[in-house]
């Protein structure tokens, strides 16, 4: 059985996700026109056929920031009527006046699980995953401590460079859960980073056992990758956190762009291929289920 801990749905007849109906900006992502299109759980599903997905977890997707509770609304609707999906990581802005409010009125749903603001900022637009440096405001580091009150979890998507932010994070409050997304961003392509930098980086961040991590988004690092241009990545992520601390995510229907989701498992299958039976069960669903409280 899987667990994908990390996917997303839209439909863009609501008129809610304006990166995916506005004119396309220059982005990391590439020419991402195939995407803009409805992608309902039913696509999500015929994606996922192949493989043996039992649950997932729901990551904001771009969705009107004015409105961020309408996404987890219309997400708790689905999972109530199919079942899908079974953990919801919300939008919410931790610089806004009403950020209480927002978690507040997230935290009514059943299955929200945890929070992500988008933090991956570089002073060139065309690597920028946000519109400022959200991490490094006292405002946002202090209304980030709001989310233990409401026992939410994380999902931190940062570069390599970030990472000294996120782990004051840790040290300031012990008690909530950061997941790290897409292992680190390392987009070594476009020169954000090097190897060596962004490992060693990752090695301060496992020192924090409030941090784990989903090996994801293959596509985003290489849009051209292979299972032996990524198995180092894979490996010395796992090796650095320990496999207790390691999820399998799809990051569809982003990654549709450069693989489908029987790739981005078999690499993964592969390069795990010596890991024991009960290795590759906490890999590719007990840790995620642990750490989104799926139970």
């Amino acid at each position: 059985m899987i667990i994908d801990a990390h996917h997303h749905l839209w439909d863009l007849s609501q008129k809610k996700h304006s990166w995916l109906i506005n004119d396309i900006e220059d982005s990391f992502l590439g020419d991402y026109q195939a995407i803009r299109k409805d992608y309902l759980l039913q696509n999500y599903l015929q994606n996922a056929k192949n493989i043996n997905v039992t649950k997932s977890i729901h990551v904001q997707a771009g969705w009107d920031k004015a409105d961020p509770v309408g996404e987890t609304a219309w997400l708790q609707a689905m999972a109530d009527k199919h079942g899908f999906p079974h953990g919801i990581v919300a939008f919410a802005d931790f610089t806004s006046d009403d950020i209480e409010k927002t978690l507040a009125e997230h935290s009514q749903f059943t299955n929200v699980r945890g929070i992500r603001q988008i933090l991956n900022w570089h002073e060139n637009p065309y690597l920028s995953g946000c519109a400022k440096d959200y991490a490094n405001m006292s405002i946002w580091q202090r209304n980030f401590g709001l989310l233990a009150k409401y026992n939410l979890s994380f999902d931190a998507q940062i570069y390599p460079s970030q990472m000294d932010t996120i782990i004051k994070l840790a040290k300031l409050y012990p008690d909530i859960q950061i997941v790290l997304n897409h292992a680190g961003m390392p987009l070594f392509k476009h020169k954000v980073t090097n190897f060596e930098v962004w490992k060693n980086n990752l090695k301060q961040l496992a020192l924090f056992s409030n941090i784990t991590i989903k090996i994801s988004g293959f596509g985003m690092f290489d849009h051209n990758w292979t299972v032996e241009k990524i198995k180092p990545l894979i490996l010395t992520t796992i090796d650095i956190f320990g496999i207790e601390r390691c999820m399998f995510a799809s990051n569809f229907p982003v990654d549709t762009l450069y693989s489908n989701l029987d790739k981005s498992y078999d690499a993964c299958k592969n390069i795990m291929e010596k890991f024991s039976v009960t290795e590759k069960q906490k890999f590719f669903y007990d840790n995620a289920e642990r750490i989104y409280r799926l139970f």
